[in-house]
């Protein structure tokens, strides 16, 4: 009997502590889950301090993806505009401005941004990454903050012009016009590349040729054998040409971006 009601009183209290814990959880909701930056001994201004000098900044953030988050009726107001990345600008406000006096620039020290985009952030701690955590790139040149469209960088042109600029401004080999272009760059360097990190190497998003699969898979014929695949009219299975590793590295499609004298995209 001792046994059994030992048992059951470790049940019991493994029990409570499991509701305690979820009691616990649900009590603290209210807090704040992700701290502002914060500068010590100064305090939050509000967005309409910031547009006495920052006009164009101030102006164009409500149509930015990060002033979405922002209104004027929100309990912490003053934590969910600029200052939510910038920190608390009362002190930069006293001392007349001037860059990096007592305030944060993301552009200088991507870690505020990666405080809130935690997927990001373990993206760029995978083997195969842009070295942003080792600080040779920063946000910001991929990304435009205050302007409509995060997803360029600020200052580049408009729609199909923008079209792989940002990847273009480190990677121009691998942008540039050709006279055979490979389709994918029409959507985009991101049908391929993972952006921020990958686990494969040249940060793609598949490894192997099953990447190239996702675009040019066919069905295949009547007079297929079986298990053998053919693109077009040629059989890469009994030509041995799957055999010999990726599409591009296979000694078939090296010019993998683009070629000036091959449709088949090669050298």
């Amino acid at each position: 009997m001792g046994l059994r009601h030992g048992w059951l009183f470790g049940s019991a209290a493994c029990a409570l502590a499991g509701v305690a814990m979820i009691l616990s959880s649900c009590s603290t909701i209210e807090r704040t889950v992700i701290a502002p930056p914060m500068i010590e001994g100064a305090s939050f201004a509000g967005n309409r301090a910031c547009y006495e000098c920052h006009t164009n900044y101030v102006r164009v953030f409500p149509s930015s993806a990060h002033g979405r988050i922002h209104a004027s009726n929100l309990r912490m107001k003053d934590q969910s505009g600029c200052e939510s990345c910038h920190g608390p600008g009362s002190k930069h406000i006293a001392a007349g401005g001037g860059r990096g006096r007592f305030i944060l620039n993301p552009g200088k020290d991507s870690q505020t941004c990666l405080t809130c985009h935690l997927q990001v952030h373990a993206e760029l701690s995978l083997p195969q990454r842009h070295p942003v955590l080792e600080g040779k790139l920063n946000c910001v040149q991929c990304h435009d903050p205050h302007g409509f469209d995060i997803m360029q960088p600020a200052g580049t042109g408009l729609a199909m012009a923008r079209l792989n600029e940002t990847c273009a401004q480190c990677h121009r080999e691998q942008a540039k016009p050709h006279v055979y272009q490979h389709d994918a760059m029409r959507e985009g360097c991101t049908v391929c590349h993972v952006p921020h990190g990958s686990i494969n190497a040249k940060m793609l998003v598949e490894r192997d040729s099953n990447l190239c699969l996702k675009c040019h898979a066919q069905v295949q014929g009547t007079g297929v054998p079986p298990g053998d695949v053919v693109f077009g009219t040629i059989n890469h299975s009994s030509r041995g040409y799957l055999s010999r590793g990726t599409c591009w590295s296979a000694g078939c499609h090296s010019a993998i971006h683009g070629s000036n004298v091959s449709p088949y995209l090669q050298y």
